[in-house]
């Protein structure tokens, strides 16, 4: 016979009634100890996370009195989040290569029932793959420069693309096959990159008209109902949504200039070689405005949840034209760029990084929402 059902007493309480939760952190992390298997491209792992990050995210957390366990974003991670049942996750795991990598975690703790932080499965499969954002975001009149994606190489360059173009690989991050020579200026180079984007990295390469002006990012945080459940409503605008200061990423002096690739990103804030970062941005308030803009819908578009960071470069003209988004945006203390932007208003890590914990929480009805200003008006 069947087994009764629990009694309403004997259930397990439910993550709502929770105070304090067993928060899991997931994540990949350099592993420097261990060689690179063979047949990896020679920048394989660089969006990985450093142990000290992880570290600092704990110490985030528990600041307001939960239990954190780090667990490795590996194959075994199915079997750890059965041992270790944590009421939520928070992830900022990159996933182990093949299409949509940065799907992986989320679609597993979908599929297990598992609260995490951060974009849902179809939003991180998409950003990670730039030709496809790039299209959804020309067909819905973001500004984008022209580009064209080279599957085996020999194709016919458009006519819109004129030298000098950038070629980079599609579907990686962290500056992943950026370099100096990513910029080609003629027919040969053109080619000679595509081929070798394409095989060191198996995916296609993706070659767009290069941008000379000015770059930046810009982050964003919230949702619509994000002053419901956030510890600092006073940080959203009516629209549930804050916007960071404007970051402007200074390559012109770094140790690849004009290129902002995994070699220049890999210094510390301030080091010989690396960027200027000047937050908030000495901008016109019009270009401001735009490039907020831009960076909210860009999120919108690709339905990001609760976080993201969007890079905007201007062309030859100073025209805005966005370049790409990072819907797992790093979280160094003092080194990622959402950092630095919410430090330059004041912003402390550990409210940050909180308040993307409790907004995610609050998608799966583990808070209660406060009351709402205008209801509550309404009853007086």
């Amino acid at each position: 016979m069947p087994e009764p059902l629990a009694r309403e007493e004997e259930k397990p309480p439910s993550r709502r009634m929770k105070r304090y939760w067993k928060i899991a952190i997931l994540a990949n992390i350099k592993d420097e100890d261990h060689p690179k298997p063979e047949g990896v491209p020679p920048d394989a792992f660089a969006d990985f996370d450093h142990i000290e990050t992880i570290d600092s995210l704990r110490a985030a957390l528990e600041t307001d009195g939960h239990q954190t366990v780090f667990i490795q974003a590996d194959r075994d991670l199915p079997f750890a989040l059965r041992e270790e049942n944590p009421d939520i996750c928070f992830n900022i795991a990159e996933g182990l290569g093949g299409d949509a990598r940065e799907a992986q975690v989320p679609a597993l703790l979908e599929m297990l029932g598992i609260p995490y932080t951060g974009s849902r499965v179809l939003t991180n499969g998409i950003s990670l793959d730039k030709t496809l954002t790039k299209r959804i975001w020309r067909d819905r009149r973001l500004p984008v420069a022209p580009f064209q994606e080279f599957v085996t190489g020999d194709e016919t360059l458009r006519a819109e693309l004129k030298f000098p173009l950038f070629v980079k690989p599609a579907r990686e991050g962290t500056g992943m096959g950026v370099d100096m020579n990513a910029i080609v200026n003629n027919e040969k180079e053109l080619r000679e990159r595509a081929l070798y984007i394409i095989n060191t990295y198996q995916q296609p390469a993706l070659v767009e008209t290069f941008l000379p002006g000015r770059e930046f990012t810009v982050g964003i945080l919230g949702r619509a109902d994000a002053k419901l459940y956030s510890r600092h409503p006073e940080w959203y605008e009516k629209d549930g949504f804050h916007r960071f200061p404007v970051l402007e990423l200074d390559t012109s002096r770094s140790v690849t200039p004009w290129v902002y690739g995994l070699e220049a990103k890999s210094k510390d804030v301030g080091a010989d070689g690396s960027p200027g970062y000047f937050c908030p941005a000495e901008i016109e308030p019009e270009l401001e405005k735009k490039l907020k803009y831009f960076a909210l819908r860009a999120h919108q578009l690709l339905n990001t949840l609760d976080v993201s960071r969007t890079d905007i470069r201007l062309d030859e003209e100073g025209n805005p034209r966005v370049m790409e988004i990072n819907t797992l945006p790093g979280l160094t203390p003092a080194y990622s760029d959402l950092c630095l932007q919410a430090a330059a208003e004041g912003i402390r890590y550990e409210d940050l990084v909180l308040d993307i914990l409790y907004l995610g929480a609050s998608r799966w009805g583990m808070l209660e929402p406060r009351e709402n200003p205008t209801e509550s008006q309404k009853k007086h």
